[in-house]
């Protein structure tokens, strides 16, 4: 049994070296590979030779592997032929990595950093995320028409004890409003109902629509660049947060048919919106009002 597992050691050892060989191939390769990564990820129409990305991996590879005395960029050490291989390959391993772990840390650090800042792999990063039922996408290349008109409140006006008992919560009113001119319930997909009230304001309408916050997406907002997170009590690490959507930019909803049975998606432009949550329960969007400490002011005054 002794024998058959130094029989097994020597074949190990033979194999290790043959590994070993193939890993210093692997590692000699490495800068090729991150200059042609950089190159695909670099912004399109860039000046000279060298992308940005391959000049800061050329920073990081020169930084993280130093120079051997031959001139070549050394791998990990290898024993001594004819030492025991594994036990003695793991230790050299250890001993490379503990004198080179700074280097490697920002190495690796400058590697995903300049990956995040590439503007093709930075955009499907931050490519879309929800909030309290409302779909928020980027995408530079979306174009909103000019005018963004605030449509009113759709169908007959309830009262507020009609809304109310219709769409199963109790219409939010905001003090800084006032009574609304018209409040309207909507039924979307999945049993969700839309609470839309209107007010006439300097001439244009403001309008609130209101649902209940769930998973499952009722609006999409398609942006050229991302909303401003704010934080409605001034409490910047535990107040409630709002998104404020200064620009005018795509707003993709359900319609329901004339028969009240048919649902389409629609897109119209929105102009600028404030988007929050009321107690975690309700979600709500403020559209019509263009000065954010306006917007702010209203949400405010929601008790």
């Amino acid at each position: 049994m002794s024998e058959s597992y130094e029989d097994g050691g020597a074949g190990g050892a033979e194999s290790g070296r043959e590994r070993a060989r193939r890993a210093r191939a692997d590692v000699s390769r490495l800068p090729d590979e991150l200059r042609a990564l950089g190159r695909s990820l670099d912004r399109p129409g860039a000046d000279g030779d060298e992308s940005m990305v391959e000049r800061v991996l050329e920073d990081i590879l020169a930084m993280g592997v130093p120079p051997a005395p031959s001139g070549r960029r050394e791998g990990i050490p290898l024993p001594p032929p004819g030492t025991p291989g594994p036990r003695e390959r793991l230790r050299a391993v250890r001993r490379w990595t503990r004198a080179r772990r700074r280097a490697l840390t920002a190495g690796l650090c400058g590697v995903l950093a300049v990956l995040v800042l590439t503007p093709p792999v930075r955009a499907a990063v931050v490519d879309w995320f929800g909030f309290g039922g409302v779909e928020v996408r980027y995408d530079p290349s979306a174009v909103p028409s000019a005018g963004a008109r605030v449509p009113g409140c759709p169908g007959p006006s309830l009262t507020l004890e009609q809304a109310g008992r219709r769409a199963g919560f109790e219409p939010l009113v905001p003090d800084a409003l006032g009574a609304p001119d018209a409040i309207t319930v909507t039924p979307e997909p999945g049993g969700r109902l839309l609470m839309s009230l209107c007010w006439r304001e300097h001439g244009h309408t403001v309008r609130i629509d209101a649902y209940p916050a769930r998973l499952d997406i009722g609006f999409t907002k398609t942006v050229r660049e991302p909303p401003q997170w704010l934080r409605l009590d001034g409490d910047e690490e535990f107040g409630d947060p709002a998104l404020w959507f200064p620009k005018p930019h795509l707003l993709s909803f359900w319609l329901v048919g004339a028969d009240g049975g048919r649902f389409t998606r629609s897109e119209r432009t929105a102009g600028p919106t404030l988007l929050w949550m009321h107690d975690g329960d309700v979600t709500l969007r403020l559209e019509g009002v263009a000065s954010r400490t306006r917007a702010l002011e209203i949400a405010r005054s929601l008790k």
